[in-house]
């Protein structure tokens, strides 16, 4: 399956490819109100050029970006905000109270990736991540909402996946832009016009009942649409909220099961083997045909992530 680097919906909506490890792993999404516009998640540093080639093929001005909006701060999501706040100088940084002093003062965000990735590593991916002005930065509690060029774009605090996580209700298109609330949805999986999602519950911070709630009160909005991070447009939500009610039970139900010492191996081992075929029973009986071998590798670093994130809440919350 072919991804091209950007994909127009109606609206005035477009998903940019981040470019993260692979295409179609990630997207930043830009919306655009009568010539101004707001870019919604960053992807990483290198992301940014790419944001800018698909301006200048749209002919619009980085003058016109106004807003940078952050669904959360974790780096595939925000790595790119200095460098956009750099590149698009008449731009506000909009993030959720919990994440702002992040942005501002970066050195917790680089110095725990450092210690995951390793340096090399994370100058690798990442780029270079600098602090952003307090003055550019806005603040965006529970409900609240700003106005792009007379467009309102909603606020609502879904935690679950992390506590400093909004999800963004644009009224013009009813549609949310989720971040990694509403989970993960690779389109090489999609079957017949139907999308298969499965949750992300990467470290450090996964709570499943508050991400069972953050769903619900998504969905009593309505909306015909959502935009994923990973990766863009889905529809049919009301069948995707509760298959991703079910997976987050599953996921729970996983981590239980090999923290009571079921299975021989290592309990990360025996987590990520029962994700593993999970998910591959789950897309099997969604009708995806593509090889074994190809599922996997499409979905194996978010495993690994799902393992960390509920081996974390084991020992955090249990």
């Amino acid at each position: 399956m072919t991804l091209s680097l950007v994909t127009d919906y109606t609206h005035g909506i477009s998903a940019i490819d981040a470019q993260f490890h692979r295409p179609g792993r990630a997207a930043i999404h830009l919306i655009v109100e009568n010539g101004k516009m707001a870019l919604i998640d960053t992807g990483t540093t290198s992301s940014v050029s790419g944001v800018i080639s698909v301006l200048k093929e749209k002919n619009l001005s980085v003058e016109d970006v106004d807003y940078i909006i952050l669904t959360h701060i974790h780096l595939d999501h925000a790595g790119g905000a200095s460098e956009c706040m750099r590149c698009f100088p008449n731009a506000q940084l909009v993030v959720h109270p919990r994440g702002a002093r992040h942005m501002a003062d970066p050195e917790k965000l680089v110095t725990g990736a450092i210690a995951v990735y390793g340096e090399t590593e994370f100058r690798r991916v990442y780029g270079e991540i600098h602090p952003i002005d307090k003055r550019r930065i806005v603040e965006a509690p529970d409900e609240s909402r700003i106005e792009l060029n007379g467009r309102p774009l909603l606020f609502i605090d879904t935690p679950g996946h992390a506590r400093h996580h909004n999800c963004i209700f644009d009224e013009h298109s009813n549609a949310f832009f989720t971040g990694d609330t509403f989970g993960v949805s690779y389109r090489e999986l999609d079957v017949n016009g139907m999308e298969f999602v499965f949750p992300t519950t990467t470290p450090v911070q996964f709570d499943p009942a508050a991400a069972h709630a953050s769903l619900d009160r998504i969905m009593r909005y309505k909306p015909e649409y959502a935009f994923l991070t990973h990766y863009s447009r889905i529809s049919h939500l009301h069948q995707h909220a509760e298959n991703m009610h079910s997976l987050i039970d599953a996921h729970v139900e996983v981590a239980r099961n090999a923290q009571s010492g079921l299975g021989s191996n290592d309990r990360f081992t025996t987590i990520s083997c029962a994700l593993q075929s999970l998910l591959l029973q789950r897309i099997r009986e969604h009708g995806c045909r593509l090889s074994e071998n190809d599922i996997t590798a499409l979905i194996n670093s978010d495993i690994k992530l799902n393992t960390q994130g509920l081996e974390y809440w084991l020992d955090h919350t249990q």
